[in-house]
């Protein structure tokens, strides 16, 4: 028995040991990094051309480096945005070439580490918010493009806000453990690539699983924030947000592989499908938008994406593998009294726009009968539109969308419940039935 006591504790030891190892590289690995970087193939060290500016401002476009880096009624780029996490609150920082603030004084190389491998130019290791596990896909040469670009902003003076996370989130050492555990450096080089698909579908990849980072909110997370690697694009719920990114590999959910392939780059463009499908022989899509944090991503990002990539990435989309959904568990038929109720208050205020058989009218408020987003077993988005209202964004397609209006004030917990219940199950709609503590939960949870 004390051998296999002392085997188990030499076990522990050399696995303490080798763990200790991994934390001290972490921590001390800027100069291995900044050597790889140094490596890694750059720009010409000629003035940046226009062109080139011009391409990273694209590029930023692409990946919203904006959403991020730019708080309310502030300037672009300065930094400021508060960024909720299970783990307290980031904010973004200043982009600006400001010497003292911003990254004035940051080389191509600098920028280059921080994308590929979430660290700064001091060496500090970056918080995860910063999407580098995606952004480490990333070619060097579309990160100095974007680098040119952020250096030709004006500079603005703009402290960065220290971050509030609670302890031990806070720490290097917590950081560095984050990292030996769900983190890798890719090659920077478009690893996506499969030479056994076309140009097409590899540059859809390359920015679906790069510089677009999708997988940031369509990808399930564990307890410690890291996306779950086998359930990529799977959905899941958006940390600190409250939203639920559903999955892009269901056709119960976002998964968009039947669909003509117009219609998925006009969603990615316009925030809008509209009109039936002019493809001979297909099926036309049901009038589709986006709400909530898509809706900001396509305002600041995929509407400025050209039409060679948002069809790339429209076809990757497509081409992936199907997931079958879970199968439902065994609900009974909602109670009576709270199908009553929500047809008075659906009567009341939603049948105006969306019908008095949810059929909604086209190009302009969106049917509710047969809405995948209305049938999600995950409820939280109904519920947050019924709560909170929301906007498809205005886009150069779509310049003036309807709305939906808040019923916060309007609305209580059993409103709530009982409307959502009634759309989730009439009209040959058949989806769970919600109670007030589920209201209660999106309202409150964090």
């Amino acid at each position: 028995m004390k051998r296999v006591l002392w085997a188990l504790a030499l076990v522990l030891l050399v696995l303490a040991g080798a763990a200790g190892v991994l934390l001290l590289r972490e921590l001390q690995g800027a100069g291995e990094e900044s050597a790889a970087a140094a490596r890694a193939p750059a720009a010409a060290s000629a003035a940046p051309t226009a062109d080139l500016r011009a391409r990273g401002a694209y590029l930023a476009r692409v990946g919203n480096c904006m959403g991020c880096h730019t708080a309310r009624g502030g300037a672009p780029y300065a930094g400021g945005r508060a960024i909720e996490t299970p783990f307290g609150t980031l904010y973004g920082p200043n982009l600006t070439p400001d010497a003292q603030t911003g990254l004035g004084r940051w080389t191509a190389d600098d920028f280059w580490r921080a994308l590929h491998h979430g660290r700064a130019r001091d060496g500090r290791l970056l918080y995860p918010a910063f999407p580098y596990p995606d952004y480490t896909h990333v070619t060097r040469a579309d990160a100095d493009a974007i680098y040119a670009y952020l250096q030709s902003l004006p500079p603005v003076a703009q402290p960065n806000r220290a971050h509030a996370l609670r302890f031990p989130y806070d720490t290097q050492l917590a950081l560095a453990a984050w990292r030996v555990l769900f983190f890798t450096p890719g090659r920077g080089d478009g690893a996506a690539a499969d030479p056994a698909r076309d140009a097409q579908w590899n540059r859809g990849a390359y920015l679906v699983n790069g510089l677009a980072h999708c997988g940031a909110c369509h990808t399930p997370r564990n307890l410690l924030g890291a996306s779950q690697a086998s359930r990529a694009l799977g959905g899941g719920l958006i940390p600190g947000q409250n939203w639920y990114a559903p999955a892009l590999d269901r056709a119960s959910e976002a998964g968009v592989a039947h669909w003509p392939l117009d219609d998925v780059v006009a969603l990615l463009r316009t925030g809008v499908t509209r009109a039936a499908s002019a493809t001979p022989g297909a099926a036309a899509t049901p009038q589709a938008s986006v709400s909530g944090p898509m809706a900001e991503v396509v305002f600041r990002s995929t509407q400025y994406l050209s039409d060679e990539d948002a069809r790339a990435m429209a076809v990757y989309l497509q081409a992936l593998p199907e997931r079958a959904a879970p199968p439902a568990p065994p609900s009974a038929a909602p109670p009576r009294r709270l199908m009553q109720r929500g047809a008075e208050i659906y009567h009341d205020h939603c049948a105006q726009c969306h019908g008095a058989q949810g059929q909604g009218e086209r190009g302009a408020f969106p049917a509710l009968a047969g809405n995948r987003a209305v049938l999600l077993a995950e409820p939280t988005n109904l519920v947050r539109m019924i709560l909170q209202g929301g906007y498809a964004p205005a886009t150069a397609g779509n310049p003036r969308p309807y709305g939906m209006p808040p019923y916060h004030q309007l609305l209580g917990d059993e409103d709530v419940a009982a409307v959502a219940t009634f759309v989730r199950n009439a009209w040959g709609n058949h989806a769970a039935a919600l109670d007030t503590i589920d209201v209660y939960h999106v309202r409150e949870r964090r």
